[in-house]
């Protein structure tokens, strides 16, 4: 799954994954626990994640190569977050490849609008959005009734640090994709039903 933040990449995945019985390896979300539980990989980390920076790549592979070496993801799995420099291509091309490449195409300015009105519940991890999912009790999680925060790497600061990023590494990885005619580009500005309904009649032509 490829996009900026707040193209629906996470949610798209989860959709996916049930439809075709995967198990999804996003390592925003992977990095996200070993911060919360204190690891030492999570104090590492949290340290480029807050500024908006992406994780060395030395440590991102190694953590992509160890838990696709589990055998929950032998029939298959969806990557979400991976890869997003030609670096990290060429590592996961040299071990494992890909089948599809899906890409949530969205204009900046709709993500910042996007990221801008998200929130998150620190304790069990429900996502809200003030507009377009709001919680029933503003500010409070539906599920656990935590206090909901916005996520450090939501900030102004590094929203603009992260598309930067994503348009100078991620984007060259599209073109050499598209060459090869494995990419599935869809329009993300739809609504959640029409941007699966797009993405699975694209892939059923494959």
């Amino acid at each position: 799954m490829f996009g900026p933040q707040g193209s629906g990449k996470g949610t798209q995945a989860e959709m996916l994954a049930k439809k075709y019985k995967l198990n999804i390896l996003a390592t925003g979300e992977f990095f996200r626990k070993e911060i919360k539980n204190g690891s030492d990989l999570g104090k590492l980390a949290k340290k480029f994640i807050e500024k908006g920076r992406l994780v060395p790549d030395v440590v991102t592979n190694r953590v992509i190569f160890d838990e696709l070496g589990e055998k929950k993801y032998s029939a298959g799995f969806i990557l979400d977050g991976y890869p997003r420099n030609l670096n990290q291509l060429d590592f996961l091309e040299k071990n494992f490849g890909l089948d599809r490449i899906i890409q949530l195409d969205i204009d900046d300015k709709t993500v910042i609008k996007r990221l801008g009105g998200r929130r998150i519940c620190p304790n069990c991890g429900a996502i809200y959005h003030l507009e377009n999912k709001p919680p029933k009790k503003d500010g409070v999680c539906d599920v656990c009734g935590a206090n909901l925060v916005t996520r450090s790497d939501d900030r102004p600061e590094a929203i603009m640090r992260r598309l930067w990023i994503y348009h100078e590494q991620t984007e060259p990885i599209l073109d050499k994709y598209a060459k090869e005619k494995k990419l599935v580009k869809i329009n993300a500005k739809s609504p959640i039903e029409k941007v699966f309904n797009k993405i699975i009649k694209q892939l059923d032509k494959k």
